[in-house]
């Protein structure tokens, strides 16, 4: 008999973005091998709107009567920091009642955090089905509120760094999308090296396909796809925005996110003809979109915490076998240059991205060596098909 499954996530299919996308790919590789439930919230990011469109609900062999969600107020995106804490109070409380009345029996609770509620509404469900627990570590909270400077309430911190603590010594399973968070984990909370197990963003086997698929580079243009929020270091792509522009270079962006608006009125405001703003799309058709041009553009805020990460589009710029240029430092940096992926500038200087920029628009040679160096990357490391391996092992363990 299939042992149960429950997932636990704010962001689920059919959700565009990284943490949505990780959760669909786990729910799809578990259900598999064992019967997989899902608790997750009305799709929303970045908005609710879009998802009345049909297009966005594209895979047909989801079981919805297993997918269970909650509807929240849209308030999330709130600049406002009480709002969004307010948001992620409303979705613990609605998940932890769903929790109370479910009469299900499940063996194993998987919780994706961030947000770190996320985490307690695993725990609560931990205790009250006697299963075991997997925590699934997308960012590391609230270190990663303090590197945006959104929130640095010392209370507040001290009290969401005790339930960070209590979560990881209760759970059975950590799992990490980064290496770069283990030895965090390690080295504050006195976790062992055990009770970790590294599952990066990664790309399906069929994605894979689109680099096949490629047809010849769109000359002159770069690409900036995924999220521009306050992790993003919007004030640098402003930067390199016009220093594209005045190589008469143009700029594609596939964005969404809190900084979004404000990178758009920058464009307006200074006549930044060259940049351009693409539609809300798919991950298939994003992908299809990325796969056309000869390299894509990463950045990264400067503090500490975001050198533990590694952006979701690097992996989607090497899927689609995309050369990366990326204003990083840390883990993210390594991957790049270790595997001859693309160019880095820790500095965050615009002229050596934009330098960089040109450098791979005017070598055919460069494009396709780092194309076929990325594509051989994703191959080797970050193919769900192979990473979700280790998670199944680990699972067998905790539910002999």
């Amino acid at each position: 008999m299939k042992k149960n499954i429950l997932i636990i996530s704010q962001h689920f299919y059919p959700e565009i973005g990284s943490a949505g996308n990780r959760m669909k790919n786990m729910y799809q590789l578990l259900e598999k091998e064992y019967t997989v439930s899902v608790l997750t919230t009305e799709p929303s990011y970045p908005n609710k709107s879009i998802y009345e469109d049909n297009e966005f609900w594209d895979e047909p062999k989801f079981n919805s009567q297993l997918i269970h969600r909650v509807k929240i107020k849209s308030r999330k995106y709130s600049r406002s920091i009480i709002n969004r804490l307010l948001y992620y109070l409303e979705i613990t409380i609605k998940m932890l009642f769903f929790i109370m009345k479910n009469k299900k029996e499940y063996d194993l609770i998987v919780a994706s955090s961030p947000p770190i509620f996320i985490g307690i509404v695993g725990l609560m469900a931990k205790w009250r089905y006697k299963s075991k627990l997997i925590l699934d570590i997308r960012d590391l909270w609230p270190e990663s509120l303090k590197g945006v400077g959104v929130f640095n309430y010392k209370i507040i911190i001290w009290l969401l760094r005790l339930i960070e603590k209590l979560l990881y010594k209760k759970s059975n399973t950590i799992l990490v999308n980064s290496k770069g968070f283990i030895n965090y984990i390690q080295e504050n909370y006195k976790i062992s090296l055990e009770k970790i197990l590294f599952l990066p963003n990664s790309a399906r086997e069929i994605e894979l396909e689109m680099y096949t698929k490629k047809t010849e580079s769109i000359r002159k243009r770069v690409i900036f796809a995924g999220n521009i929020g306050l992790a993003q270091d919007v004030s640098l792509l402003m930067k390199v925005a016009e220093g594209l522009q005045k190589n008469n270079i143009h700029l594609d962006i596939i964005g969404y996110g809190m900084k979004h608006v404000d990178l758009r009125n920058f464009t307006e405001i200074n006549r930044l003809e060259n940049v351009h703003f693409l539609s809300t799309k798919t991950r298939k058709k994003c992908l299809e979109v990325i796969s056309n041009y000869p390299a894509g553009i990463a950045t990264l805020n400067d503090k500490e915490v975001f050198k533990t990460v590694l952006p979701g589009r690097i992996i989607d710029y090497m899927t689609c076998g995309v050369p990366v240029v990326a204003a990083v430092s840390g883990y993210s940096e390594q991957v790049i240059l270790n595997n001859d992926v693309g160019y880095v500038t820790n500095t965050r200087n615009v002229d050596e991205l934009i330098n960089y920029i040109m450098e791979i628009l005017s070598s055919e040679t460069t494009i396709h060596r780092m194309s076929t160096n990325a594509v051989n990357c994703v191959k080797r490391d970050f193919l769900w098909e192979e990473n979700i391996k280790e998670l199944y092992d680990n699972i067998e363990k905790l539910l002999p």
